[in-house]
């Protein structure tokens, strides 16, 4: 059975999302490779509008004759990297990014063998890299299925408005979104794609 058809199956049993899926498009995942030059560009486009962030990227891949090595990232210096737009924070957690890589490994073979909850603990070492950042990595570069992310600001307010939750109390309101969303595994990237695309906000990170 497809992932796909699988999914569709699977969340149909919440009333409330079977609702949102009738009549939708279906998603499917992919992988990136690179996995830091993907995790250097959600970096990048962190708090910015999706068109901004695309600018920055291509200033950023166009310091480099084409696709940059983590060495290639930590010889470009702090100033060129503000050069193209990045603040100074965002400069050294680019920097920071390539140093793991090099040191501690960020390659598809390497997270490949870790549970989501090992990824974000590896990978939230870093620097720059909170868990949001960690849940959008796991989704949108290694294609994992089943990651819920109760801090992203658009699945809670789609969820807010869709299970009439209270969002005044941000523990409360959290609690009851994971409590929702434990019912939608093992495919939970797949609920939030379609909340998001119900509230036609996603998260800038491609």
């Amino acid at each position: 059975m497809s992932s796909v058809h699988s999914y569709r199956k699977h969340l149909s049993k919440d009333k409330k999302l079977a609702a949102m899926l009738n009549g939708s498009e279906d998603f499917s995942l992919i992988t990136r490779s690179p996995v830091y030059l993907w995790l250097c560009f959600s970096i990048v486009g962190q708090q910015l509008s999706v068109t901004v962030a695309a600018t920055i990227r291509k200033r950023f891949l166009g310091l480099y004759n084409g696709e940059p090595s983590p060495e290639d990232i930590l010889a470009t210096s702090l100033p060129a990297l503000r050069s193209i737009g990045l603040s100074n924070a965002k400069a050294a957690y680019v920097h920071n990014v390539a140093r793991y890589a090099l040191e501690a490994g960020l390659e598809h073979d390497t997270l490949g063998k870790m549970t989501n909850e090992e990824v974000i603990a590896h990978v939230t070492k870093i620097k720059g890299v909170g868990r949001w950042t960690a849940e959008m990595l796991l989704m949108f570069t290694l294609g994992r299925e089943d990651v819920f992310s109760a801090d992203d600001l658009g699945i809670q307010q789609a969820m807010c408005k869709i299970y009439k939750i209270d969002p005044s109390d941000k523990k409360a309101m959290k609690e009851k979104m994971l409590s929702i969303s434990k019912k939608w595994s093992p495919y939970r990237t797949y609920a939030c794609l379609h909340l998001w695309r119900w509230k036609d906000n996603p998260p800038d990170i491609k």
